[in-house]
């Protein structure tokens, strides 16, 4: 059976603010009807691990935090419901298929079917039901809650700030095929180009964290997906940014276990969410000020 619950619901512990987080992809929780064939140990390199316990810094700032449990491999919920590779199943698919190319090139669409070193996670083939459990359990009530937050969000404040977070591997310019004439930044941060936030939140983030010495880029190699894609309407009264952290930044990738610089790593979040906090109020204050 999967999960239950599929995630967790952090409450603000200060006064809250118009500000939403989720960490889609730090579950660690494996069910027992996941049926891999790889061992845990090369799987759990698809994990942003530890991501949740980076940001706890949310709920002082007044954000809620939204984090899965479920683990990525299993059923990604930044991922759309269409994103599935045919060749993953026994059967077609009752329903519309559209697998994006990086589920086309690295088999990480909706379903994985190879692990980030490239090893095919199954030794069979799927069959629609267990990918339709899979989606009613995990991804779909993920999917909604999120946007039950956002939204309650809204109504509350009438604007939301959305922080989709993440971490990357240290190689993430090799895994995705691609090559740079720079070194991998520390936190990437993914405005689809400058569709789903305004320019001044990206910079806002931006200098948070630069002001913290570390180096920062935007939208390379990370842009933003399906989640900063739905919910990242400026115009409809959500902002949504994607955050990317080096994993260098505070594990060690092999063994998954955090480093000795992950309390100051936590620690220069909280001081970012610090900056965010006092954005969204100056951005609130000033739409007061203009009705």
């Amino acid at each position: 059976m999967s999960i239950r619950p599929p995630f967790s619901i952090v409450a603000p512990a200060a006064r809250p603010i118009a500000l939403v987080c989720d960490s889609p992809h730090s579950g660690t929780d494996y069910p027992a009807d996941f049926g891999h064939a790889v061992a845990l140990a090369e799987l759990r390199q698809c994990e942003d691990t530890c991501v949740e316990s980076l940001w706890a810094g949310v709920s002082q700032a007044g954000g809620r935090l939204l984090h899965a449990h479920f683990p990525r491999s299993y059923i990604d919920a930044n991922r759309a419901c269409t994103d599935i590779e045919p060749a993953l199943l026994s059967e077609p698919w009752p329903g519309a298929v559209q697998p994006s190319p990086r589920c086309v090139k690295l088999g990480n669409g909706l379903l994985y079917s190879r692990t980030n070193a490239g090893t095919p996670i199954y030794a069979r083939k799927l069959v629609a039901a267990e990918v339709r459990r899979r989606i009613d359990t995990c991804w779909r009530p993920y999917r909604d809650a999120l946007r039950t937050l956002i939204e309650q969000t809204r109504i509350r404040f009438g604007r939301a700030w959305h922080l989709n977070l993440h971490s990357m591997p240290s190689n993430a310019y090799e895994r995705l095929g691609l090559t740079s004439a720079r070194p991998l930044a520390d936190v990437v941060l993914g405005d689809l180009h400058g569709r789903s936030c305004t320019p001044a939140f990206t910079r806002c983030l931006a200098e948070a964290f630069g002001s913290l010495g570390y180096s920062v880029s935007i939208n390379d190699p990370y842009a933003g997906q399906d989640l900063v894609r739905e919910h990242g309407r400026p115009g409809d009264g959500c902002e949504s940014l994607q955050i990317e952290l080096n994993r260098r930044l505070y594990l060690d990738e092999s063994t998954r276990e955090p480093h000795d610089r992950f309390d100051q790593t936590r620690r220069d979040i909280g001081l970012v969410l610090q900056r965010v906090a006092e954005f969204i109020g100056a951005q609130q204050d000033a739409a007061t000020l203009s009705t």
